[in-house]
């Protein structure tokens, strides 16, 4: 038998057409089971078909592809322009965690996207996220299920896996009607516990330790954070970029980007992708990681000129030149000075608290939405418990894992997709 490199190069010189019919012959071998058609999973399934496996691909929803469609809103941000290994987040090794991101690189991820799926790619330049064209996240999630289709995938929606278990080198996958589905491998991809409504709801977690493998501790990460009480409900719904710093228990770390006020807290990039370092200072009992805010890019010195030229402007006028007028008033307020104190009658003391308020503000934080809002999920399966290459289970052979069900995730931007594309075709490519 030809080996796996030879199918795929054969799959893109012969055609479809005639590849379809050489999987034909391999329909009598044993199945491969993927589970999940998310993103992880539709690319595991088509590669695994790719070399000639007979493969299925089970998804509990009607369609698959759901976080996919439900991404960039609507858009899907498919890809980020550029990669660091130093940006994603794992409690596992963080040597592992590179080796299987530089499985496929980012410039042939695209590739594939652009040539094989026929999805040509644009770059937003403001933020560096590469989307199709034509802007539509259908298109990514339709063009990887007719991928897999030609492929020779067997996809099978509205089947509910319940659960897993091997005997005698054959794996038996459980549905929730009672059926069984019978493979020589299978490829675990249900995702985490992010946004349960697209059909995550922690399955393939719940199986993984049943058969003993190690789950690093879960939490939704990439979330909005809240506050109670809300005080800056009445700024809700106030947009702008700010640069934003944690430090305690958790770690430290700094973001750039847009930041959001809502009725219950504070969302936005910025947000999100600090997020996770105050969910686990709260996970080890401690809520004293502290998060601060520099509203616009002026050093301490820049507003202490700004504010003593300000002379007869009131304070509020001067700070809505750069910010929006909401937040100006409310700063100035907050920081106990009346509405209408011009710049020159500020006391020096009352000068310097407005400039701690507009460039290192602290905010207040008590919890986060939680999974409903999450992007991912934080934890997952131990990176040391699978091969770093091929994500076979080191406790189950026949056994992978791919996608948002491993203990990593990176910040918001097409990143968590990359990991995706990238897993799945690795789990696929190794059968």
């Amino acid at each position: 038998m030809k080996s796996a490199k030879c199918y795929v190069r054969a799959s893109s010189l012969m055609g479809y057409e005639q590849f379809e019919s050489m999987n034909n012959s391999f329909s009598a071998s044993p199945a491969v089971i993927v589970i999940g058609a998310g993103a992880a999973g539709l690319m595991a399934a088509g590669f695994s078909a790719l070399q000639g496996r007979r493969t299925i691909l089970l998804e509990r929803t009607s369609d698959g592809g759901r976080k996919i469609l439900i991404s960039g809103g609507g858009r899907c941000n498919i890809l980020p322009s550029r990669l660091s290994t130093s940006q994603f987040v794992t409690a596992s090794s963080p040597t592992l965690l590179k080796k299987m991101l530089r499985a496929w690189p980012l410039a042939k991820q695209r590739e594939f996207f652009e040539k094989e799926l026929n999805l040509e790619l644009a770059l937003e330049e403001e933020s560096g996220k590469l989307f199709p064209t034509s802007n539509r996240a259908r298109d990514v999630r339709d063009g990887l299920v007719a991928w897999n289709r030609r492929a020779g995938v067997e996809l099978r929606f509205d089947a509910h896996v319940v659960d897993l278990e091997s005997q005698d080198n054959i794996w038996r996958v459980h549905l929730a009607d009672g059926e069984v589905v019978e493979g020589s491998r299978v490829i675990l991809a249900t995702g985490g516990l992010s946004v349960p409504k697209t059909g995550s709801d922690g399955t393939g977690l719940s199986i993984a330790t049943k058969l003993g493998h190690t789950i690093n501790p879960t939490y939704p990460a990439l979330t909005p954070l809240t506050a109670d009480p809300p005080t800056h409900e009445e700024l809700a719904g106030l947009s702008l970029n700010v640069r934003l710093e944690t430090s305690g228990i958790a770690g430290a770390l700094v973001t750039e980007g847009g930041f959001l006020f809502t009725h219950r807290g504070y969302s936005g990039p910025s947000v999100l992708d600090i997020s996770h370092l105050p969910i686990l200072s709260r996970m080890k009992g401690d809520t004293r990681q502290e998060v601060y805010a520099r509203w616009v890019d002026r050093d301490e010195e820049g507003w202490r000129d700004e504010l003593i030229k300000g002379g007869r402007w009131r304070v509020t006028a001067v700070l809505r030149e750069v910010l929006p007028e909401r937040l100006a008033e409310f700063l100035v307020v907050e920081s106990g000075l009346p509405y209408d104190r011009v710049c020159s009658e500020l006391r020096r003391d009352e000068r310097e608290e407005l400039i701690e308020r507009l460039i290192r503000y602290r905010l207040p934080w008590t919890g986060d939405e939680g999974y409903k809002k999450a992007e991912v999920t934080g934890g997952g399966v131990a990176l040391e418990e699978v091969n770093p290459k091929t994500l076979e289970s080191k406790r189950h052979p026949g056994l992978y894992f791919c996608g948002e069900m491993l203990d990593a995730f990176g910040p918001i931007g097409g990143y968590n997709f990359l990991w995706a594309w990238g897993t799945g075709r690795s789990a696929g490519m190794s059968l």
